[in-house]
Order: C-alpha cells, then sequence, then structure tokens
C-alpha cells in the first residue's frame, strides 16, 4: 500500500479509501466485516463513511455496522483513521441537519455512539451550510476537539471560494482548518481542476474523489453490457449516450494497455496534483481486490495524454476561458 499526507496535516493514509456507502443497504453486515478486514489486510488504513448512510436499512445504519466491527477489537479501531460526515437531516425535527453548532453537538455524539468509539479522526461537512456562520461553526469544532472527540475537521463538495473563506476564518481564530475536501472527480467530471483543486493546494487542504468510475460508466460499461452483465437506465443511460464516443474509445485504449478500465480511472487520479486518493465503495470482496489492483498501474506520460484527448480537461480558472 502506499500512503501519503493528509493535505498539511501529520496525518499519514493510504492513497486509497475504502467507502462504505454500501455497507447495510447493498451488503450484509457480515460481508460488510470481512471486506473491512480485507482492507486492512491490504494496507487500506483510511475509512469513509457518514451518518446518513444506510438509505433502506435507515440512517445511521451504516455506522452502527463499523462500530459492531470495531467492537471485535484486535486493533480494528486503533489501526483505522475515521472519517465521517454530517450535514444531511436526520430526523424530521428543526436543527436535526446542517452545521449548527447545536446540530454538531448532536450528531458527533450520535455517531460517536453508532461507531461505538471516543473519537473521531476527521470530522466532516457533507456540504456547504449557506445558513450558519463560519463563527459558529469553528467554535462547535474547537469545542469537539477540546474535548478530544474530534481530531480534525473536513469538507465534501465544497467551491473553491468556500474552501478558501473556510480557512480565513479558521486562521483568525487560530485554528488548523479544514484537512481534506471531498469532491466528485473522475475522467468524465473533471470541473474541479477550475478552481477546487488550486484552491485546496494553495490552503493545504488534500482532496479526497468520490465516485472514481461515475457510477460504473468508467469501470467497462459497453463490455458488461454486450456481455448482458450490465443495464443502465434513467441519468445513467443518458450519460452514457452522451460520451458514448468518448467512453468506446476508452475502453479500447484500457484493452490496449492491457488493464481494466475500472483499474485505469483509480490510476489516474492518483496521478492528479493535489489529489490524496479516490473513495473505492465496494459490495463485494472481489470490487475491493479490483480497486486494489489500480496500485501495480503505472501510466506514463503519453497515456495520461491520451486520456486528456479522451476526456479533455480544464486550465485552472481563469486561464481556462480567459487570457
Amino acid at each position: 500500500m502506499q500512503y501519503t499526507q493528509l493535505g498539511r496535516s501529520g496525518l499519514k493514509v493510504s492513497r486509497l479509501v475504502l467507502g462504505t456507502m454500501n455497507f447495510g443497504p447493498e451488503t450484509t453486515a457480515e460481508d460488510s466485516y470481512g471486506i473491512m478486514d480485507a482492507a486492512h489486510a491490504a494496507g487500506i488504513n483510511y475509512f469513509d463513511t457518514a451518518n446518513v448512510y444506510g438509505r433502506s436499512k435507515g440512517h445511521g445504519a451504516t455506522e452502527t455496522i463499523i462500530g459492531d466491527w470495531f467492537a471485535q477489537g484486535d486493533g480494528r479501531r486503533e489501526r483505522t483513521v475515521l472519517a465521517t460526515k454530517l450535514y444531511g437531516a436526520m430526523g424530521d425535527w428543526p436543527n436535526e441537519g446542517k452545521l449548527s453548532a447545536l446540530n454538531i453537538r448532536r450528531a458527533l455524539d450520535a455517531s460517536l455512539k453508532r461507531l461505538q468509539t471516543d473519537y473521531i479522526d476527521i470530522y466532516q461537512f457533507h456540504h456547504v451550510d449557506r445558513d450558519t456562520p463560519w463563527d459558529e461553526i469553528w467554535q462547535a469544532i474547537d469545542v469537539a476537539v477540546a474535548q478530544g472527540k474530534i481530531l480534525y475537521a473536513g469538507s465534501s463538495n465544497f467551491a473553491g471560494w468556500h474552501i478558501a473563506t473556510a480557512q480565513a476564518e479558521a486562521r483568525r481564530r487560530d485554528l488548523l482548518g479544514l484537512v481534506s475536501e471531498q469532491s466528485i472527480y473522475n475522467l468524465l467530471t473533471r470541473q474541479v481542476e477550475l478552481e477546487v483543486l488550486p484552491a485546496a493546494q494553495a490552503n493545504g487542504v488534500g482532496v479526497i474523489a468520490w465516485s472514481p468510475l461515475h457510477g460504473g460508466l468508467l469501470g467497462g460499461v459497453l463490455r458488461k453490457q454486450n456481455e448482458g452483465r450490465r443495464r443502465l437506465e434513467g441519468r445513467a443511460a443518458e450519460t452514457l449516450a452522451t460520451h458514448r464516443d468518448a467512453i468506446e474509445a476508452y475502453e479500447s485504449f484500457a484493452a490496449e494497455l492491457g488493464h481494466e478500465p475500472g483499474d485505469i480511472a483509480l490510476a489516474w487520479l492518483l496521478t492528479r496534483p493535489g489529489v490524496t486518493g479516490p473513495i473505492i465503495g465496494p459490495r463485494t470482496r472481489d470490487q475491493l481486490d479490483a480497486g486494489i489492483r489500480a496500485l501495480d498501474v503505472h501510466l506514463d506520460d503519453a497515456a495520461l495524454a491520451r486520456l486528456d484527448e479522451i476526456f479533455p480537461g480544464h486550465k485552472t480558472a481563469p486561464e481556462h476561458y480567459a487570457w
């Protein structure tokens, strides 16, 4: 396993992040335990979850599965860099969502109980809260750090200017601020190259890429369709129709390189400046093994240039659209 520092922090994390969103609704608790054990065996120490994960099993179900796994002992919690998130509403009453000081306190305590731990390594804002001032947010986080309940703060789905503002307000309070930002980033979705990546790099924030395979569209979807192993509907089918020529070229290029398309997509993200690593969210042990395989893929300059031809990226703003 390869490791790197998370942003400007002293925290060392694996280049692959284990996403747990499927634990519960798609993957049984027992199978989830097996996947987490296998992740540790492979050297993955960075696990990501959220208080709202659980879908059909109910909010909090995924955190509960992780907590039950920690309770099995044998150093499981100690070997894990644990990241969870808050923002989404956990109930119907006011103050059961977003980033008010009240919800930060209540949501954090509830996550700690479900996760069966006394601290969270990285407590992340799942979305920007336009209704709550940063003075209030950072004061609540400062209290949580002082209590020993969290060690670091992170964000998700922030724009570049949100990251810059959050860091400026944290510095004004002599706080560390954000150490990570989770953004959608893959070969098909490269808008973060305009401002999010530059803002994160300038402010010492490590970027975690979610949806690295764009819902499976970069994982060999055309071949799987031809083999009858995959059927797309709704938005995924529309996206495939829009980008079919590019995806066909991409799958052909992956075959030329002798690698699976999904391996190429993950390996490409590992070459991106400012990216700590992609989140892999396996439903099965085989999917976990496939994600780990990407660490052995080397993309030379010619391969990276060809990928840019197939899926054009963005220059840093404003050079992308102005002189």
